[in-house]
């Protein structure tokens, strides 16, 4: 039966709770231990799917096809393990679940409160393959004190009282803020944070202190008093030079130890630190630098392309090479030439999005790419852009567009190299969908096999021609111009299994131009770099030295 642990932040949001969660995972790992991490959202949405970038960062897709919170990606690129739909909920997915309960007669006319029913539902989430590992990690999103949150505390209080008693534990993250002028960090916020998570029946085991100066032991003393945890479950959590080193910061502080310190495991198995000293070797001893232009619509966030950026410095390491990526707006190259913009660069990549905002400028980016021999990856939009920029270009089809386009200006514009699925296969099942279905979770999503042409370039760098890659999209390149696009010299290099899918277009006589549909970087990790994008730093490394 597992151990479990929850994660809680207080004082401000976006301290690192997730990272924290993340490395903490790693350093069990690290230990011989089997870990699960799981995501509590208070948001009402259901899930994050029909939320703008903007708002909530990217969405992360598991292989079963579940729209996640991006820390889940956090998750599986500091521990290897696969996100199940199982490891992320919001509020709203659990009141769903509770009134469609509701609506069947499960509750036998009895009135639906918060206690117990909405609690249980929680209870029951959190439970969900607890024989499987030896630790459930569980992080709950915002901070202590938010009133949307109160359920999720409320039924971690009834869990923790209701297991073992040594069978939970309760890690509290918090700021330490450093007052310059009176040159002192002060220990308040923290005491409040630690009352305000007491008087709703929860006392922290562990304290993690974000702080940007060193912490003195008088004041590490005095928050052990008057938080009453151990001095020794005062950790710190100072910032870093890349998040990678967490897991190496964090056992230096004594985070795994005092975790295993709190569930009395004696003696403590001895970590093999390996894998994160290799991968903070490679982010350290880089050996030059490419500049890599990422030409996208939501690039005022970065936080809305994570994984992307993850995954071109998990390809970094790969090359020993440090990759500089430049956020570019696609929209600025609708009104200005791109080529003063992006001749300076090694690589160009455009990811994926919706709507027609910034597609003509993704296009302009794809055309700069072919013509100059610059490496280009195309991801999801991406590929798509690509595909019609050679139906414009060389094809011949100079009114190319998406009917995704035509579908948000209500008239036909253009004509569709790229379509809306309505129907797919998804494992021994047909899916079919209309045009004007609710939004949330309607698209093609999760894992998807793909049969790579043999002699190709992708088949050459995944090392086979059998492949299987995360999804998320409702718009798929039109398989009626193949034999048109493939004579001006696009190959359709990638297909699902029954032929009618593209799954990835390159251009053979470029020295590196692919496309593809679905999303390598959400299965990229700093110590498995996915062949893609390791293949295309190294296309952008070969670049550099021709300039």
């Amino acid at each position: 039966m597992a151990r479990f642990i929850f994660i809680t932040g207080g004082v401000v949001s976006s301290l690192g709770k997730g990272l924290a969660s993340a490395a903490l995972g790693a350093l069990l790992q690290a230990r011989g231990f089997s870990v699960r991490l799981r995501k509590l959202d208070p948001y009402l949405n259901v899930d994050p799917g029909t939320m703008s970038p903007f708002e909530h960062g990217e969405v992360f897709v598991t292989d079963d096809g579940a729209e996640t919170d991006l820390d889940l990606g956090h998750y599986e690129r500091f521990t290897g393990v696969a996100a199940r739909m199982t490891d992320s909920v919001s509020s709203g997915r659990i009141y769903s679940n509770v009134l469609e309960k509701e609506r069947r007669g499960d509750y036998l006319g009895k009135t639906i409160q918060v206690i117990p029913h909405v609690t249980n539902e929680i209870k029951d989430f959190i439970a969900i393959g607890e024989d499987e590992v030896d630790f459930m990690l569980c992080e709950i999103g915002g901070t202590v004190g938010d009133i949307e949150g109160l359920p999720f505390f409320e039924a971690i209080r009834q869990f923790i009282h209701e297991r073992p008693r040594g069978q939970c534990l309760l890690m509290h993250l918090t700021l330490l803020p450093y007052l310059a002028a009176s040159g002192e960090l002060k220990t308040k916020p923290t005491q409040h944070s630690v009352k305000e998570l007491q008087s709703i029946g929860l006392a922290p085991d562990i304290l993690l202190l974000r702080s940007e100066q060193p912490i003195p032991d008088k004041e590490r003393e005095k928050i052990a008093l008057f938080c009453n945890v151990r001095k020794s479950a005062v950790i710190a959590a100072y910032d870093l030079k890349t998040i990678y080193e967490a897991p190496l910061a964090y056992h230096r502080e004594g985070l795994d130890q005092a975790v295993l310190d709190a569930f009395d495991i004696s003696p403590a198995p001895r970590p093999n630190l390996d894998r994160w000293t290799d991968v903070m070797d490679r982010m350290t001893n880089a050996e030059g630098e490419v500049r890599v232009a990422i030409v996208g619509k939501y690039t005022q966030l970065e936080d809305a392309y994570k994984s992307i950026a993850e995954a071109l410095t998990h390809g970094g390491m790969a090359n020993r090479t440090r990759v500089k990526a430049e956020w570019i707006d696609a929209e600025i190259f609708e009104r200005e030439d791109p080529a003063p913009h992006l001749q300076r660069f090694h690589a160009i990549l455009v990811p994926g999005g919706f709507g027609e905002r910034g597609t003509e400028g993704k296009i302009k980016a794809a055309q700069f790419a072919r013509e100059k021999g610059v490496p280009y990856l195309g991801i999801c939009l991406g590929m798509q852009m690509a595909v019609i920029e050679s139906a414009r270009t060389l094809a011949g089809l100079q009114d190319a567009g998406s009917e995704e386009f035509d579908h948000e200006a209500g008239k036909k514009r253009f004509t569709p190299v790229v379509y809306h699925l309505k129907e797919w296969v998804q494992g021994n099942q047909k899916v079919e969908r209309k045009v004007g279905d609710a939004k949330g979770g309607t698209m093609r999503l999760g894992a998807y096999d793909a049969v790579l042409k043999p002699g190709s370039k992708v088949a050459e760098i995944y090392g086979t021609t059998a492949i299987d890659e995360r999804h998320r999209h409702r718009y798929e390149v039109d398989i009626k111009y193949r034999d048109k696009l493939e004579t001006c010299g696009l190959s359709f290099s990638g297909m699902s299994p029954d032929g009618r899918l593209p799954e990835i277009v390159e251009i053979p006589d470029h020295p590196w131009f692919i496309g593809v549909q679905f999303h390598p970087e959400l299965k990229s990790k700093p110590f498995a770099p996915h062949p893609l994008f390791a293949d295309f730093v190294r296309a952008a490394k070969e670049a550099s030295r021709l300039v």
